[in-house]
This record gives structure tokens, sequence and C-alpha cells, in this order.
């Protein structure tokens, strides 16, 4: 993939009030195509149904399934077996960041996060990810 194919964003995030920020952000301010889902299995049913995102947007606590634990079932999907990761949280301790890393996370974006500056912090990543 080139810097340039960062189009297609899959973001799932539980909080309604967040969604609608990030979004707005994203789509607006940054020009991406994004793919809301409220929940880690709402995502897998998104991806099993043939979403294939650039990059996967992940909240990290949300209840039932967590973000860590949503990448480890998107990593059993083809599609998303290698789709870069950011997490976003306000849990950004040096421990938690080497942890997110781990997880194979090209990113973390703590939160709160300025609306302004997602899509810019998002493309960062997107270009610094090799």
């Amino acid at each position: 993939m080139t810097a340039a194919s960062l189009h297609h964003i899959l973001y799932v995030e539980d909080d309604p009030d967040i969604q609608t920020v990030a979004q707005i952000s994203l789509e607006v301010v940054g020009g991406f195509a994004l793919k809301t889902c409220s929940s880690g299995g709402l995502a897998l049913s998104v991806v099993k149904d043939g979403y294939t995102p650039d990059l996967l947007l992940l909240d990290v606590m949300m209840p039932n399934m967590d973000g860590p634990t949503t990448l480890n079932e998107l990593r059993k999907i083809p599609a998303t077996a290698h789709t870069p990761v950011v997490f976003m949280t306000a849990k950004v301790q040096s421990s938690e960041l080497e942890f997110y890393r781990s997880l194979g996370a090209i990113g973390v974006i703590a939160k709160p996060f300025d609306p302004m500056e997602l899509s810019a912090q998002v493309n960062k990543l997107w270009l610094e990810r090799e």
C-alpha cells in the first residue's frame, strides 16, 4: 500500500458522542471514508460481510469485546489479517503504549482527542507506519 491509499477506515467506538465527533473530523476535515461500528462484534460482522478497510481505528475500552480482543478476532479474518491498526484510548501510560505496540499497533491516539487534529494524527501514523 502506498500513503495515498489510505481512504477506508473501520472505526470501532461504543460511545455515540465520540463516534459523531470522530466521524465529522475524519470525513469532513480529513476526507476519509469512515465505517463506524459501535462494538467489536459488529466490526467482525461488517468485515465478514465483505468490507475491507485500509486502516483499523479501535477504541480500547468497550463492553463485551474490548479493542485488543476485537483486533485479535479481526486478525483471524483474511481481509484484516494484516490491516494496520491504531488504538484510541485514555490509557496512555508507557506500559500501556508498549502493550498496544506489542499487539501490532502503528500508533495510539490519546483521548480526549482534538477533533481538528484527529485526521492529521491518523494520516501521520499512516505515513510513518513502515
